[in-house]
């Protein structure tokens, strides 16, 4: 699986999000219960940083970071068309949101909790990304939605839409 990013979650956990990425495609990494894609939660108390190996590749060569800008919006939609206007940037440099309620692209599939079966919490909703040479690859304009229930045996899930 390629590792697609990292979110931290409001209750401060780091979510690392994988995504498998074999061609010709024979992953379901669409569904958030396909087995193609993996959500990992991780304590961020006692994280320390490692120093990559000395050779081989270990990193891409482009890596995209993001700031969180807060819209004042009813949606998603109308608070990356206003951020649009007002920055006079294209849509593609949105990267997604956190928190609030997905847009979803075709209808509504909140994952279940493995655990408790109960649906699960929206985390954050992301974009493929500013560059076609470097996207996260949902289907060729898609999004991922990344999901994280708060149950004692709870799972984080990713999908995603086009």
């Amino acid at each position: 699986m390629q590792f697609l990013g990292q979110i931290r979650s409001a209750s401060d956990e780091l979510l690392l999000l994988f995504m498998c990425q074999n061609d010709p495609g024979l992953c379901e990494e669409w569904d958030a219960d396909g087995g193609g894609n993996q959500v990992i939660a991780v304590g961020t108390s006692e994280l320390q940083l490692l120093q990559p190996p000395a050779d081989g590749e270990t990193l891409r060569q482009t890596r995209h970071g993001a700031s969180l800008l807060t819209v004042d919006a009813a949606d998603y939609d109308q608070a990356r068309s206003q951020w649009m206007e007002s920055s006079a940037k294209p849509g593609r440099e949105v990267l997604g949101q956190l928190g609030g309620e997905p847009s979803w692209l075709q209808n509504d599939e909140t994952p279940q909790c493995d655990s408790c079966r109960q649906p699960m919490e929206f985390v954050a909703q992301l974009e493929q990304g500013p560059d076609w040479k470097t996207e996260m690859n949902f289907g060729g304009g898609g999004c991922a939605y990344i999901f994280r229930c708060s149950c004692a045996g709870g799972s984080a899930k990713l999908l995603w839409q086009c």
